[in-house]
């Protein structure tokens, strides 16, 4: 066992469920490796403005993230970014983490916390026209539409919340949406209706995407009536939800038919010393204040299994 790369827990994922299990694993003594294939923060980077974190006042995902990120390095763990895993070990007492540069790691307790990615909506033009007006991101594309009409798919508090945001940018919003109601929060519907910059068209669904050298046009489906119509406009941002980044995960531990990941009450999957947290695992509701609750559960559970283990190693063999 090389020392250098030996570690008490390896959190893979570097989210706010991820960051979380680094600070208190590490503030518990406990040797810890975060390691992430991109950017530290996750999605939660990617959200322009988070005003219910509790105790935190107007703050964006980006400032967040890497409060979290100094935090778990001033207790000790350690952080490795753009990484690429090639391979899990999972079923042993000591669990490998192999990595496509061929480096491996290896630690006692595992924790996933690989989070999700924007849900696309696979219709025609997407993939051609994504970066050339097609957008996931309000964040970090919004100015680019400054005194430009947009539209925004989806109908959850995501798409609603960044609806608004982009009103900062846009002269108008046209909120496109395949129900006759909104699944987001009613404080989030009630600020958007509000909002005079933002339009809607409801029981609606985008059927395709139009365009030269970037997005001109949508073609629209209403739902309702069958009848379809071709839209005018200068972007698009898509905020449908999230899929799990859980394909490296298959057959490895359980997931459910979305591809969460299965676990109990003490983020522990059904394989000994592996847990999971965030976004990635099977729950229904998705907040940066429940990952932060899931990664807190994990490391206090991981944290308990890593002692035990210890406590045993040290015992003396039964004659």
């Amino acid at each position: 066992m090389d020392a250098v790369n030996h570690y008490d827990a390896i959190v893979i994922g570097a989210g706010p469920a991820g960051l979380t299990a680094g600070i208190y694993l590490s503030r518990a003594k406990v040797r810890t490796l975060i390691l992430n294939e991109g950017t530290v923060g996750g999605q939660m980077v990617l959200t322009h403005e988070i005003a219910n974190y509790p105790g935190v006042e107007n703050i964006s995902g980006y400032q967040l993230s890497g409060i979290m990120k100094k935090q778990a390095i001033n207790f000790g763990c350690d952080i490795r970014a753009n990484i690429s895993i090639k391979r899990l070990e999972l079923n042993d007492l000591l669990k490998q983490v192999i990595l496509s540069d061929g480096t491996v790691y290896t630690a006692y307790a595992i924790i996933l916390s690989p989070g999700g990615r924007s849900r696309t909506l696979g219709v025609r033009g997407e993939d051609e026209f994504k970066g050339r007006g097609i957008s996931y991101c309000a964040t970090c594309d919004g100015d680019f539409f400054t005194d430009r009409e947009i539209i925004v798919v989806g109908g959850g508090n995501s798409a609603l919340e960044e609806a608004v945001s982009l009103t900062k940018y846009a002269s108008k919003v046209t909120v496109i949406h395949q129900f006759d109601h909104f699944q987001a929060f009613e404080h989030a519907v009630e600020e958007a209706h509000k909002n005079p910059r933002i339009a809607f068209l409801m029981e609606s669904a985008v059927t395709g995407f139009n365009g030269n050298e970037k997005i001109e046009s949508v073609d629209i489906k209403n739902l309702k009536t069958g009848e379809t119509s071709n839209f005018r406009t200068d972007g698009a941002f898509i905020f449908i939800g999230y899929v799990p980044n859980t394909e490296f995960l298959k057959g490895l531990v359980s997931l459910n038919k979305w591809g969460e990941i299965i676990v109990d009450s003490n983020m522990s999957t059904n394989i000994e010393g592996v847990y999971a947290a965030g976004d990635s695992t099977a729950k229904r509701y998705r907040q940066v204040t429940t990952a932060v609750g899931d990664g807190t559960i994990a490391a206090l559970a991981a944290s308990a299994y890593i002692n035990d283990l210890k406590v045993k190693q040290k015992q003396p063999a039964e004659i």
